[in-house]
């Protein structure tokens, strides 16, 4: 699969024309749509490659987009783009396939990041159980409050739902939240539920559901 084509689609103009700018700057080709079902229109025909989606859309969603996808053989990897309170349906895209999601605004690096964990998931597939060895041992590193941290933010729920639930206060969230991120060695909230996707917590939170 030639991940060198990106397929963004969102209906803000600003924000396209600035990601498709980064990417071109990075030898990608950029192909730009303003809704999904303008990317439905021609989506048997496109070049194969990545797709960059934002989660809110008008008409359908970035997340009914992917569903669709999926349900019609489209194995394309995806990449969410999400709004500031969105962590909750961006855990749902994750649980669904996709392989990232971004919050708004994220840098450059950020974007690349992600674009490069879809290279790989899509060139060397079998690297998957390495990885998630890898995202394991990791978490292996948190205490037990901070592991309590991290499977709230994996059910999509705020620092402040999460210190409720363990009764204690919003601010001890964001110091076990900081550790934990330090711990993982990440960045930003996507990289560290991709490192909890990657281990399976979502499996087990699904499981636990049941």
């Amino acid at each position: 699969m030639d991940l060198m084509h990106i397929h963004i689609v969102d209906d803000d103009a600003e924000i396209l024309e600035s990601v498709a700018f980064m990417l071109r700057a990075e030898g990608y080709n950029v192909h730009r749509y303003h809704s999904a079902e303008q990317l439905l229109e021609g989506f048997r025909n496109m070049k194969s490659g990545c797709l960059l989606v934002d989660l809110r859309l008008p008409g359908m969603s970035g997340l009914a987009l992917q569903k669709y996808l999926h349900e019609h053989e489209c194995d394309f990897p995806v990449v969410l783009m999400t709004g500031h309170g969105e962590v909750s349906s961006a855990v749902r895209a994750m649980k669904e396939g996709a392989v990232d999601f971004l919050e708004k605004p994220f840098s450059k690096s950020d974007l690349m990041a992600a674009l490069g964990a879809a290279s790989e998931l899509m060139t060397h597939p079998q690297a998957s159980s390495k990885e998630r060895r890898d995202a394991e041992e990791k978490l292996e590193h948190l205490t037990k409050r901070e592991h309590q941290v991290l499977e709230g933010l994996v059910k999509g729920h705020p620092n402040k739902t999460i210190a409720y639930d363990l009764g204690i206060s919003p601010r001890t969230i964001e110091v076990h939240r900081a550790n934990a991120m330090k711990k993982l060695e990440v960045q930003n909230l996507s990289e560290m539920l991709h490192i909890a996707f990657v281990a399976g917590m979502m499996d087990h939170q699904d499981d636990a559901a049941a």
